[in-house]
């Protein structure tokens, strides 16, 4: 009799101490749970063996890059019901061990091996980063980081950012608005707080494919030299340059920040950026950034912030996106950010959050991936764009929950005179 669903079903709560809210769809076409909730397709006995040998979050994500694992129905609900009893819990070691001593806890362990009929753990999908010894944040292993990253192929880029090519969050007038419209308003608001002239210097670190450059430079008048790691971005950025007729106003280089030496910039973007600095790092990043800038000039630093912690030493990475998107990416609390800029030398005079902005632009990504998914997959592999899948719509979930959030922080190296060059009124509030 078929009763795998059922069997997991149990096990799953007996392990977790709690019901499972999804219902469970096995490889033997048996079925447990709530009729009417999304399903979990667990399509194999692999699935039950990674969730045993790597328990939590990257277990979880790993059955799911390999397609040992699916979601049937409302795929963000289905993430939403799942990250109460996974992702919020964490993946302390100690607490695994403490729940191993609870004689239930032992049982359905058992159970599982059962029904997994262990043999070996699965190898990792192949998507997933290897890790290699040393100090995190050199040149050489950011470079490494960045590749992964974003040499994924930019025709994969395409179908997920569509025409504008921006890989942050949009400025949304309305939900209903086009994403090329949201994005060019985020490119234009971020050149206005920048209060760009012709004729200035930018510096758009994390440069991207190049369109926070291409627009400063064509409604703005800007010169700007952008910077990135990526090989594949540079080559795709120099090209839109070139097509948009700009090679006289802009600079694609393959370079890292600790490299610019050029300065002095009237202006600095880092769009997006400083999540792949580091914790260790970002003092420096901050100062470096300051001793690039003329007196008198900005910086906008959009960055993704997490919630601070009671005991920030406890803070660890993200498994998943860890281990498959952005290799040694660190969050930092929204005030630890705005008191290293200080330190450098930076004056702060706006902070905007953008939150829900960036919920409606992830939502848009994950729709344009899943329009073109057999296209998506062709282009960069199944694993691939199930990591894509899975990273951009856990994140809108996210930022919809106040989970994280993302901020735009001004600041301006304000010369010894005082005389920050800011108006009176920076903005108006409806």
């Amino acid at each position: 009799m078929a009763d795998a669903a059922l069997r997991l079903k149990t096990l799953l709560e007996q392990l977790l101490g709690a019901p499972l809210p999804v219902r469970i769809r096995a490889w033997d076409g048996s079925q447990a749970g709530p009729p009417d909730a999304p399903a979990l397709v667990v399509r194999n006995r692999r699935a039950v063996r990674r969730l045993l040998f790597k328990p939590g979050e990257l277990g979880l994500a790993r059955a799911w890059v390999a397609g040992d694992l699916d979601i049937d129905g409302d795929f963000y609900t289905a993430l939403d019901l799942i990250s109460g009893l996974v992702w919020e819990r964490g993946e302390d070691p100690r607490s695994t061990v403490a729940a191993l001593r609870d004689p239930d806890v032992r049982a359905a362990v058992r159970g599982l091996l059962k029904l997994g009929r262990l043999p070996l753990p699965p190898a990792p999908p192949p998507e997933e980063v290897r890790r290699r010894r040393g100090r995190l944040h050199t040149r050489r292993s950011d470079k490494r980081a960045v590749s992964h990253h974003y040499d994924v192929g930019n025709d994969f880029y395409e179908i997920v950012l569509g025409p504008s090519m921006v890989y942050s969050c949009a400025y949304w007038e309305s939900p209903d608005a086009t994403l090329e419209d949201a994005q060019r308003d985020k490119l234009d608001l971020v050149c206005r707080k920048l209060a760009l002239t012709p004729g200035q210097r930018l510096l758009d670190v994390g440069c991207g494919w190049g369109s926070l450059a291409i627009h400063a430079a064509r409604e703005h008048g800007a010169q700007v030299v952008g910077i990135t790691l990526s090989q594949e971005q540079a080559a795709y950025a120099r090209k839109r340059v070139a097509e948009e007729g700009l090679t006289d106003r802009i600079e694609i280089r393959v370079q890292d920040y600790r490299d610019v030496t050029d300065g002095p910039f009237d202006a600095i973007s880092s769009i997006g950026m400083a999540e792949h600095v580091g914790a260790e790092r970002y003092l420096e990043y901050t100062r470096d950034l300051y001793a690039l800038l003329a007196p008198g000039g900005r910086l906008l630093n959009h960055q993704i912030a997490r919630r601070p912690q009671h005991d920030e030493s406890a803070y660890r990475l993200d498994g998943f996106i860890d281990a498959y998107v952005f290799p040694d990416g660190e969050l930092a609390p929204l005030g630890t950010t705005v008191t290293q800029l200080e330190r450098a030398g930076f004056e702060v005079r706006d902070v905007e959050s953008i939150r829900e902005h960036y919920a409606l632009t992830l939502r848009r990504w994950v729709a344009g991936l899943e329009a073109d998914w057999a296209h998506a997959m062709k282009l960069a592999g199944p694993g691939r764009a199930r990591v894509w899948r899975l990273y951009m719509a856990a994140c809108a979930l996210a930022f919809e929950r106040n989970r994280i959030g993302v901020n735009q922080v001004l600041a301006v190296r304000t010369p010894e005179s005082g005389a920050s060059g800011m108006p009176l009124r920076a903005r108006t509030w409806n």
